[in-house]
């Protein structure tokens, strides 16, 4: 997990050799890559710190990246998790079929996300291209809105108005958002001009709905457009339920390519937050060779949920779990979504600043609703003879579906099909439906773009299905910051850093993909899980090593504008 490449070297805004896109910034610039691959590692701290407990509170990929890196500087995380290691890189299998996993949660990953597949690559997990609609790895796509069903292998195959589409969105891009100056600063990590751009950008666009802004582009004066561009969009398929959100939220996805392109993770997603979890670290620091997350808790497994949380003296964190277990720890690392704390977990007032309350208090999330059915073959790789297509295709449509995804299996295995994945108001339509009574609506609706295709002949197992918004240890999928909150945000982000902060507010950390700028992408999960290390590094006593600084040492050439209040 070491590289000899040497990293950081050079200083905020000096020029450096291009590289490919990335997910560096353009909030907060920092090459967290790089920080992960230098030598000499994420710190050092004092002898006498070495084996303290650190509470991490929740086992999703924020907090086990969390536990493994703290565990990697020589400290003992304690972690707790209500359910299961992976929070939302869950992978369910399927009854009597082994070897078939369906991501109810994450599911597709950018290349760009460095500081993610910096993890994906140390253990070892294979992946593959994911089939986005009209993606190189997708056999065919086909587009039905208003009842006409369109058929292409590429963007060129559909009519006219959806290269006209395409073209007015990259023409807003480069127009409103300055996206070709933009990229080339990331490419280059032109710290300097990554944030002259943005810092103006969001002190004009924080009041700005993602509609409003195509709305005032000239090259989506039409209605039309803007429709056809919510219902379908480009990269994952249809945005229009990111419509009522910031643009600033759209901005981050498109710099850093975070819609294109996509991996999935061979075998199912969860495995990297339980490989980490099993994974005994070549180079740690206190303890002995072949120690493991897993191994430092009993029986192997995390402590139960989390029920309370509160501050005692002299400047401790004491958790009390479901099992009425109560540990008191020196610092803590709470990576569940925030809403847990306002409702699932009883909470000292004196946990936060107020402020930092009223930021989680207004956090917008967004829920979504998946369904996986397994059928006995990938059929849709049949061709009909009649028209020379595929019987089935990946599907965007203004139907209840929205989005239909056929995921191969490999030779002589099962085909998975996720009928639908929605989010937002899409979602809430699927609420009050059991997982028959979804898949009965979702076949109804492809029945009327496939009426030649008998679907649920070829279903051979029970579906699965997912609503996070009525998940209890979630209420929702992903944080989508409305207009205005960008205030909110960094209040949330920045809390890792807490020289500032009354010392009674101290020690507890806050991380996971909520608090980052990239909320819904992994990579903002693992971004914020190593500010928070560092923020207990720091708070302990350690160091990091004057050729590998990490986000705090660097922050305030690199912080996020501040708006006036």
């Amino acid at each position: 997990m070491t590289s000899a490449i040497p990293v950081n070297a050079y200083e905020p805004g000096q020029e450096r050799p291009a590289r490919s896109l990335t997910m560096f910034g353009p909030d907060f610039p920092f090459a967290y890559d790089d920080w992960l691959a230098h030598p000499a590692g994420l710190g050092r701290l004092p002898e006498a710190a070495l084996g303290t407990e650190v509470a991490v509170i929740g086992g999703g990929l924020s907090g086990i990246v969390t536990a493994y890196e703290l565990m990697r500087l020589g400290l003992r995380p304690v972690v707790y998790e209500a359910h299961e290691i992976g929070g939302r890189l869950r992978s369910v299998g399927f009854d009597g079929h082994p070897g078939v996993v369906a991501e109810m949660g994450a599911m597709r990953f950018p290349p760009t996300s460095t500081a993610l597949f910096h993890y994906v690559r140390a253990l070892g997990l294979a992946t593959e291209r994911f089939p986005n609609p009209l993606d190189v790895a997708t056999p065919s796509t086909v587009v039905d809105l208003k009842g006409e069903t369109h058929y292409a292998r590429t963007l060129d195959d559909l009519p006219p108005v959806y290269r006209e589409v395409a073209d007015a969105w990259h023409q807003t891009l480069v127009e409103g958002a300055r996206l070709a100056e933009m990229q080339d600063a990331i490419r280059t990590r032109d710290v300097v001009t990554i944030k002259k751009l943005w810092d103006e950008l969001v002190e004009r666009l924080d009041d700005t709905t993602f509609y409003g802004f195509l709305a005032a582009s000239p090259a989506f004066r039409s209605f039309r457009h803007r429709e056809i561009f919510g219902q379908v969009g480009f990269g994952t398929g249809g945005w229009d339920t990111d419509y009522p959100n910031s643009i600033l939220e759209i901005l981050r996805v498109v710099y850093t390519a975070a819609d294109d392109d996509h991996l999935s993770i061979v075998g199912g997603s969860q495995q990297l937050p339980v490989g980490l979890w099993h994974a005994a670290p070549a180079d740690p620091a206190h303890w002995p060779a072949g120690t493991t997350l897993a191994s430092l808790h009993p029986g192997g497994r995390p402590l139960p949920r989390v029920t309370r949380l509160h501050r005692t003296a002299p400047h401790h964190l004491t958790v009390t779990a479901g099992d009425g277990s109560i540990r008191t720890y020196p610092a803590a690392v709470f990576t569940a979504q925030s809403w847990m704390l306002l409702s699932r977990i009883s909470c000292d007032e004196d946990l936060f600043p107020i402020d930092h309350w009223t930021a989680i208090e207004r956090t917008h999330y967004m829920g979504s609703t998946k369904l996986f059915c397994l059928v006995d073959r990938p059929f849709w790789q049949d061709v009909d003879p009649a028209t020379g297509r595929d019987r089935m295709s990946m599907t965007l449509t203004d139907r209840m579906t929205r989005g239909t995804y056929l995921l191969d299996q490999g030779k002589g295995r099962p085909g998975l099909i996720c009928l639908s994945y929605t989010w937002a108001d899409d979602s809430l339509k699927w609420l009050p439906l059991s997982a028959q009574d979804r898949m009965e609506v979702m076949l109804a609706s492809l029945r009327q773009i496939y009426p030649d295709v008998d679907l649920r002949r070829h279903v051979i197992a029970s579906p699965v299905t997912v609503s996070w918004e009525s998940e209890p240890d979630f209420m929702g999928a992903f944080k989508a910051n409305l207009p205005g909150h960008y205030r909110y945000q960094r209040r949330l982000f920045t809390h890792f850093m807490q020289d500032e902060l009354p010392e009674r507010f101290r020690g507890l950390f806050l991380a996971g993909d909520d608090i980052s700028w990239t909320a819904g992408w992994a990579e903002g999960a693992v971004q914020t899980a190593l500010n928070a290390v560092w923020g207990v590094l720091h708070h302990l006593g350690g160091r990091t090593h004057p050729g590998n600084p990490g986000p705090g040492d660097l922050f305030q050439d690199l912080a996020p504008v501040r708006l006036p209040e």
